[in-house]
C-alpha cells in the first residue's frame, strides 16, 4: 500500500490576529488613498493645471494626460477601490468569526462600514477638496503605470459601461470642455479677490462688458456735439475752436446732417498764419468723416478705430440721419473708468452741494452715471437719466417732483417743456465689505 503524504498549506484563518489586522489596516489606508486621489484630480484647478503643465511640472503634465480621458482614470480608480474595499469586507468577516464566532460578523460590519466611512471616504475627500495637488501629483505617479498594467481590465470596464452610456445618448470620450463663457469668466474674475488688484478687475469686467454695449450707449448725443459750422463768419469759428472741448471738431454746412469733414483746432493756427479761415481752406484742411453705425458693438468699434486708425466718428442711424458723436476717448474710458475717484470731480454733469446731495444733469447717459455713482440703472432701454425718469412717470413731471427710481431717492430740480433738466440725489454711504 503507498503511502500518502499530507501538505498542510497556509491557511488566512491560520494568520495570527495581529497580521490581519495590520493588513486590514493597510487595506484602508489603500482605500483613503483611492477615495482621496480620485478626488484631487477630479476638483482640481485645470486652469492651474495647464499652467503648471505649460512651466514644465512633470506631476501636472501626468495628471493632465490622465484626465484627457476621465472615463479610463475613473475606471482604474474604482478598480482599486472596490478591491481593496472588498478585501477589508472579508478580512473583517475573519476577525470577526475568530473573536466572537459568527454572532460577530454584524458587528464587524457595522464597525468596518464607519471606519470606511471616516477614516477612507470624509477625511480623504476633505482633505483633497481643500488640497487637491498635495494628492493628485502624487496620485499620477501612481496611477500612470497602474493603468498600463491593468488597460486590459480597465478597456473592458469602460466597454461597457462606455456601450450603456452611448444607449441613452451620451458620448464619454474625451475630456470634458473647459472654455468658459462669458459670465463664467465674469464670475471668476469678481471672485478673483486679492489675486487681482481691485484696479484691474474694475478694467478686465469692462472689456467682458463692451459687448453688451453699443456706441449709441456712450455717445455724445447731437444736440451736445461741438462742432464748426461753415456758414459762420471768421470771428464766430474762431470762438468756437477757443471754446471748444475737443481738438477734433466736424465741420458741417448749416446744419450737424451735412459734414463735411473733421476738422484738428491745431489746423487753425496754420489757417490764420497761411490763408485764413475762408470756407474753401477749411474744406482742404478737413479730413474725411468717418461714419458708425448706432449699433455697432463697443468690442467691434475700438477694433475699427484701431485698424482705421480713426479717433473720433460719426454715429448714423439707419437712415443715415447723425445721432451723435464717439470718440476713442470716451471708449476707453468705459475700460480704464475716468481718473479720479469723487463723482462731482469727474463727471460735468454731476456736481456735489455743500449738503452732500449731488445735482445732475439728467441729461447725463445712464452708463456714465452708472460709474460715476456706483449703481446699476438698466441700460437696455432709455440711455439717459432723463429718458429713464420719463418712462418711469410717463409724463413731464413738475419741479419739485420727488421719486424712487431703482431704490435711488431723486428729486426734480428743474423742468422744461419737453424735458427734465436737474434732478437733486443724496447718495447712499457705500458700505465696505470686509474681506
Amino acid at each position: 500500500m503507498t503511502p500518502s503524504f499530507a501538505i498542510d498549506r497556509p491557511h488566512v484563518n491560520d494568520l495570527p490576529l495581529p497580521g490581519l489586522f495590520f493588513a486590514l489596516f493597510i487595506l484602508i489606508n489603500l482605500s483613503a488613498f483611492f477615495s482621496g486621489s480620485e478626488t484631487a484630480l477630479l476638483t482640481i484647478n485645470r486652469y492651474k493645471l495647464r499652467h503648471m503643465a505649460d512651466q514644465g511640472h512633470r506631476g501636472a503634465r501626468i495628471a493632465r494626460r490622465l484626465l484627457e480621458r476621465p472615463d479610463r482614470l475613473i475606471g482604474l480608480i474604482l478598480l482599486g477601490n472596490n478591491f481593496v474595499n472588498i478585501m477589508a469586507s472579508s478580512l473583517a468577516t475573519i476577525i470577526a468569526i475568530r473573536l466572537g464566532g459568527e454572532a460577530a460578523i454584524g458587528i464587524a460590519a457595522g464597525l468596518l462600514t464607519l471606519v470606511i466611512l471616516i477614516f477612507a471616504e470624509v477625511a480623504p475627500k476633505t482633505y483633497a477638496t481643500l488640497h487637491p495637488e498635495r494628492l493628485a501629483f502624487p496620485a499620477a505617479y501612481l496611477y500612470r503605470p497602474l493603468l498600463k498594467l491593468l488597460y486590459p481590465i480597465v478597456w473592458s470596464v469602460n466597454f461597457f459601461t462606455n456601450g450603456l452610456l452611448r444607449m441613452v445618448g451620451i458620448v464619454p470620450e474625451g475630456a470634458p470642455p473647459t472654455d468658459l463663457s462669458r459670465e463664467e469668466l465674469r464670475t471668476v474674475v469678481s471672485e478673483a479677490g486679492a489675486m487681482i488688484p481691485e484696479r484691474s478687475r474694475s478694467m478686465l469686467l469692462a472689456i467682458l462688458d463692451l459687448e453688451h454695449a453699443t456706441v449709441r450707449d456712450i455717445m455724445i448725443p447731437r444736440n451736445e456735439v461741438e462742432g464748426i459750422d461753415i456758414q459762420d463768419d471768421e470771428e464766430d469759428i474762431i470762438k468756437t475752436i477757443r471754446n471748444a472741448g475737443y481738438t477734433r471738431l466736424p465741420l458741417y454746412d448749416g446744419s450737424i446732417d451735412n459734414v463735411i469733414g473733421i476738422f484738428h483746432a491745431r489746423h487753425a493756427l496754420h489757417a490764420l498764419l497761411e490763408k485764413g479761415l475762408s470756407k474753401e481752406h477749411l474744406r482742404n484742411l478737413a479730413q474725411e468723416p468717418y461714419y458708425v453705425p448706432e449699433g455697432t458693438p463697443l468690442y467691434q468699434q475700438l477694433l475699427n478705430f484701431q485698424r482705421g486708425r480713426q479717433q473720433i466718428g460719426l454715429v448714423v442711424d439707419e437712415y443715415g440721419d447723425c445721432l451723435g458723436l464717439i470718440t476713442l476717448t470716451d471708449l476707453l474710458e468705459e475700460i480704464v473708468g475716468e481718473f479720479t475717484t469723487d463723482p462731482s470731480d469727474h463727471t460735468e454733469e454731476i456736481h456735489r452741494t455743500e449738503d452732500g446731495s449731488l445735482l445732475v444733469d439728467s441729461s447725463i447717459s445712464l452708463r456714465a452715471l452708472n460709474r460715476a455713482l456706483r449703481w446699476e440703472l438698466p441700460t437696455t432701454g432709455p440711455k439717459t437719466l432723463n429718458g429713464l425718469i420719463l418712462e418711469y412717470l410717463e409724463t413731464i413731471p413738475e419741479t419739485g417732483t420727488s421719486l424712487k427710481l431703482h431704490d435711488h431717492p431723486i428729486e426734480i430740480i428743474q423742468t422744461s417743456d419737453n424735458a427734465v433738466k436737474t434732478v437733486k440725489i443724496i447718495p447712499r454711504p457705500v458700505r465696505k465689505v470686509r474681506r
